[in-house]
């Protein structure tokens, strides 16, 4: 009577640490742009993007945007606010939300980081020729979407 061998994991071939290891070497290389020149955290550059590019938003829907948790949304807002990069005002529709916008030193802010961000995104992917640039977003975005399904939530 054989015994079947049980599958082995081999670290360097797994999606989710292959995907953890390249997200984070990316975001750090791209950090480097907001936190060196301008001493923001990553949640706080990411809040910053959202409204920077889509406008005021809550911060449950910066939540859902950002897919950060609650609480470091909460904290990188409270610290833009501080810094004067964003006003929180409550909600019209309910009194109990907070809505997000950048002022006008935030919105310099943004107008100064997303071209640096982008030229560093460019030498992140320099190795890659467009059509490959392509494929991975779209294959990336396909296993988020499929992730997603599996979870039970909308992506």
């Amino acid at each position: 009577m054989s015994r079947k061998r049980p599958l082995s994991l081999t670290l360097d071939e797994f999606l989710p640490y292959r995907l953890s290891v390249a997200a984070n070497v990316v975001s750090q290389r791209i950090a480097r742009v907001y936190t060196e020149q301008y001493g923001l955290s990553t949640q706080e550059w990411r809040l910053i993007a959202v409204l920077g590019e889509e406008g005021d938003r809550t911060q449950l829907e910066l939540v859902r945007r950002t897919r950060m948790e609650k609480v470091p949304v909460s904290r990188a807002a409270r610290t833009l606010e501080e810094r004067g990069l964003v006003r929180r005002t409550t909600s019209e529709s309910d009194a109990r939300s907070r809505r997000l916008s950048l002022t006008a030193a935030g919105r310099r802010i943004y107008e100064r980081v997303a071209p640096a961000a982008l030229e560093a995104e460019a030498e992140v992917l320099a190795d890659l020729e467009p059509g490959e640039r392509a494929v991975l977003r779209s294959l990336l975005e396909r296993v988020e979407r499929t992730a997603n399904r599996s979870l039970g939530r909308d992506p």
